[in-house]
């Protein structure tokens, strides 16, 4: 947890006036009884009403200040507890946007959510406890338990013997419970990633009519987490009736053994001053047993949020697989835009297999280069190393004459534009979603973006043309609008390298081709272009096939028609025998 909580540094003046007024808040708040003690004792009993005003007034100076303290104490742990929660989501969020693809699929999407939501909503919750309780607590229990002894020795003695009785409590509980919190937490993951799974299937759900089946497989999730949870209250929700009880008896014990003291009392001054004493004795107590009920509150925060501590720093501490070179080369301006695969090898940690074995192709600049495959071949596997989404097992990804991995990874995908298969679209107008391609983008070379893609006759369709708004995913748009938008967002960027991962599968035969000829004409960097659709890649300079991860041809169509079983049997199934002669 100390790790975690590091990020307080960076607001330690507001932490410090926090722990300021919270020590003179309670601190104010411990004279009052003694205060009402000799009013009490001198003033009532001596009918000194000039005395009762005096003190009274300073009563009544002393509690406005409390107020204003305890207000001032409210503001400053609260903007305590919110900074370190906006500074802590901030690390997370960045740390995440920094982690490979690898990475965060080792992980999961569900679970990093839960740790950038949940998980600092619990430390803020902690420290906004922390700031109240933790420092307030031990002032009000040593601070009235001080005054309580110099009230009355013998008294005080009786509740001091109830604090041992209260830790074995708690560390049993404690004991208890923080297994469940973490397990608490895991579940709570698997339902997320549940959730987030079927919600964005929800169309395939409803096709194959199992709407019923998944209802009944949630509420199994929900329900275990439901009596997990349960199962934590009922713990936790005897710890503090407890603890208080154990107090109150002490309290009551005090109360009967002063009351025995009064009766063999015969003075009236004595007996009116130990009335006094008790008066104030039993508000030290009643502190004492507040104190110690926020105390037993925080046993159920600590916990929870060194579970929450663990998880978000095994985030923060994740080194990613991908990393910058301490020493970055910079691409050759004579090979800008041209890619080499070099005897490239590649499988994923968990995989027996590899996804790509001993390929070595080269793509030229300015020219089109495209891979062809069945699935599961490894085409989108190419694209993800040449992004450097992932790293190579063997042999080396050339970019402009640069192993990709001396590059700066800002440095390299500021060289690519990458359209990938799932097309993704942001909650936003047409025209911020474009804009991701280049923000200082001009109006005509938007317009022109929109040409090329074939994505102006629809767009300018809409009421609002590009001010038009996309909802998250783009779930307001066909899936050949949204492919046709993600292709004008990338060819906005000023690339050497564009790269169409599988992404003209969505259109229609006449769009596909019109697209393509627009390609052609208005770009002059280098295309690569992975493909299922051998329609879409026949006039492509250099056709590369994948099967099983090896190259087991590459030339263009004519060629590979001749000498490539594999591709001739692809082409074969999806044109007609004029069409391949095309």
């Amino acid at each position: 947890m100390i790790k975690v909580l590091r990020y307080l540094k960076q607001i330690k003046s507001d932490i410090i006036l926090s722990l300021v007024f919270v020590v003179l808040s309670q601190l104010s708040s411990l004279s009052l009884p003694l205060l009402m003690s000799l009013i009490i004792n001198n003033g009532i009993a001596n009918a000194d009403l000039q005395f009762i005003k005096n003190i009274g007034a300073i009563m009544a100076a002393i509690s406005a200040l409390h107020v204003v303290l305890s207000v001032f104490n409210s503001y400053y742990t609260s903007k305590t507890s919110a900074g370190y929660g906006k500074i802590l989501r901030e690390d997370l969020f960045l740390k995440v946007e920094s982690l490979s693809q690898i990475d965060i699929e080792k992980i999961g999407t569900p679970s990093l959510i839960t740790r950038c939501t949940s998980d600092v909503k619990v430390m803020q919750d902690f420290i906004l406890m922390s700031l109240r309780i933790i420092i307030s607590s031990p002032i009000m229990l040593i601070g009235g338990t001080i005054m309580a002894v110099i009230l009355n020795p013998k008294l005080a003695l009786t509740i001091l013997a109830v604090f041992p009785i209260i830790g074995i409590i708690v560390a049993i509980v404690l004991k208890t419970v923080i297994p469940i919190f973490k397990k608490r937490q895991k579940m709570t993951d698997e339902v997320n990633r549940f959730l987030r799974q079927k919600l964005s299937g929800i169309r395939v759900i409803k096709a194959f009519n199992t709407i019923n089946k998944e209802d009944d497989i949630f509420s199994e999730k929900n329900q275990r987490l439901s009596f997990l949870v349960l199962k934590l209250q009922r713990i936790m929700s005897v710890l503090i009736p407890v603890c208080i009880v154990l107090v109150v008896v002490a309290l009551d014990t005090i109360i009967f053994i002063a009351t025995k003291n009064i009766d063999t009392l015969s003075d009236p001054v004595k007996i009116q001053n130990t009335v006094g004493d008790l008066q104030a004795f039993v508000i030290y107590m009643i502190m004492i047993v507040a104190a110690v009920t926020m105390s037993a509150a925080m046993f159920v925060i600590v916990p929870r949020a060194n579970i929450s501590a663990k998880r978000i720093k095994e985030i923060l501490e994740l080194e990613s697989q991908i990393k910058d070179p301490e020493v970055a080369k910079d691409i050759d301006n004579s090979q800008k835009g041209k890619v080499e695969f070099e005897n490239v090898s590649f499988s994923y940690e968990d995989g027996e297999n590899n996804v790509l074995s001993n390929i070595s192709f080269v793509a030229e600049i300015g020219k089109t280069t495209a891979i062809i495959g069945s699935t599961g071949s490894g085409k989108t596997t190419v694209a993800n190393l040449l992004c450097r989404f992932c790293d190579v097992k063997e042999g080396r990804v050339l970019f402009g004459g640069v192993d990709v991995r001396e590059l700066k990874q800002k440095e390299l995908l500021s060289k690519i534009s990458y359209i990938p298969q799932k097309p993704v679209l942001f909650s936003g107008s047409i025209r911020e979603n474009l804009l991701y391609g280049d923000e200082n983008a001009s109006e005509e070379k938007l317009k022109k973006a929109l040409d090329i893609s074939q994505s102006s006759e629809f767009v300018f369709a809409l009421e609002n043309g590009m001010e038009s708004f996309i909802s998250q995913n783009g779930t307001n748009l066909s899936g050949g609008q949204k492919q046709r938008l993600s292709i004008a967002r990338a060819l906005v960027k000023d690339a050497d390298v564009y790269i169409f991962d599988d992404s003209f599968s969505a259109l229609d035969f006449k769009t596909d081709s019109l697209l393509r000829k627009a390609l052609k004409e208005n770009l002059s960097a280098t295309v690569i272009i992975v493909a299922q659709r051998v329609g879409t890649i026949m006039n492509a300079d250099k056709i590369i096939v994948l099967e099983n991860g090896k190259i087991v041809g590459m030339g263009k169509h004519a060629q590979l028609m001749e000498d490539c079983a594999v591709y001739r049997e692809i082409a074969l199934s999806q044109l007609s025998s004029k069409e391949v002669l095309q």
